[in-house]
Parts: C-alpha cells; sequence; structure tokens
C-alpha cells in the first residue's frame, strides 16, 4: 500500500501557512483524472459521532478549465472554484477520499510575476493553474 504525507502547516517558524493540493477522489471505479477532483487542503480534524471517529479534512476545490488537456503542455488545466457571492467553495471530505498529494503550476501568462508573489500566496495570487503531471509518477498516471 502506497502512503504519502499532506503536508499542512498553519505557521512555518512564525511565517505564512503551507497547504497542499490533492486529488480526491469522486468515482471509485477510476485512478484518472476523469474520477478526481483537485483541492487544496486548508485543514484536517477529528469529530467523533456515535463512538465512531471520523478522521476529515476541509478543502477548497478547484474545477477543470475545458475538457482535455492543454494542447500545448499536455497538462490539465483547473481554476479555484467559486460560489455565486465570490467565495471560495469549501467542503468538508472525510480523508479517505484523498488519493494523493497533486502539484499545481500558475498560469503565468506573457507578464513578470509580480515581485510579491512567492510561494506562500500563488494559490491566492493566480486563477488559472497546470496540474503538474510530471512531478511523480502517480501525477503522471492520473493526469495523462
Amino acid at each position: 500500500m502506497h502512503h504519502e504525507r499532506i503536508h499542512l502547516t498553519p505557521s512555518w517558524r512564525g511565517g505564512p501557512p503551507s497547504c497542499d493540493c490533492v486529488f480526491v477522489s469522486m468515482d471509485n471505479t477510476t485512478d484518472r483524472i476523469n474520477g478526481m477532483d483537485v483541492a487544496r487542503v486548508l485543514c484536517f480534524f477529528l469529530f467523533s459521532f456515535k463512538n465512531t471517529v471520523w478522521p476529515c479534512a476541509i478543502v477548497h476545490w478547484f474545477k477543470c478549465i475545458g475538457s482535455r488537456p492543454d494542447e500545448d503542455t499536455g497538462m490539465w488545466m483547473v481554476c479555484p472554484s467559486m460560489n455565486n457571492d465570490q467565495s471560495h467553495e469549501i467542503s468538508i471530505i472525510h480523508i479517505d477520499s484523498i488519493f494523493c498529494a497533486t502539484h499545481l503550476v500558475p498560469m503565468f501568462g506573457d507578464k513578470f510575476v509580480p515581485e510579491h508573489v512567492n510561494f506562500h500566496n500563488s494559490l491566492d495570487t493566480y486563477m488559472g493553474f497546470y496540474v503538474n503531471r510530471f512531478v511523480d509518477h502517480h501525477a503522471f498516471k492520473i493526469a495523462s
């Protein structure tokens, strides 16, 4: 069985938070991107109900842009999923639905990256991302 660490750090040595992105299984019949959604983990927590402990995560969803990968890069594209009032679409999920970590690369466009953008705030700054299928063999299998 494959195990992987999903990192969520509210503050590293007094600095800003760091939240990993993940593939969430939405269809147990496939392990490809068509059966997965992409989310950013905001919090892990447990709760107990009727003597059962439920390990959960609060996630911010991303939605696919288009129905196929980008022609130039071969990577799927996602954008933050928003509610009608432009707030982030957030849900609570069971951690067993997290398939593995994923890596999102901002769509930088043809302009210089602003000086205030860094690895801590790029997921909040940009509105479009490539799902990096080249980060490891799991991502390559899922996002190809």
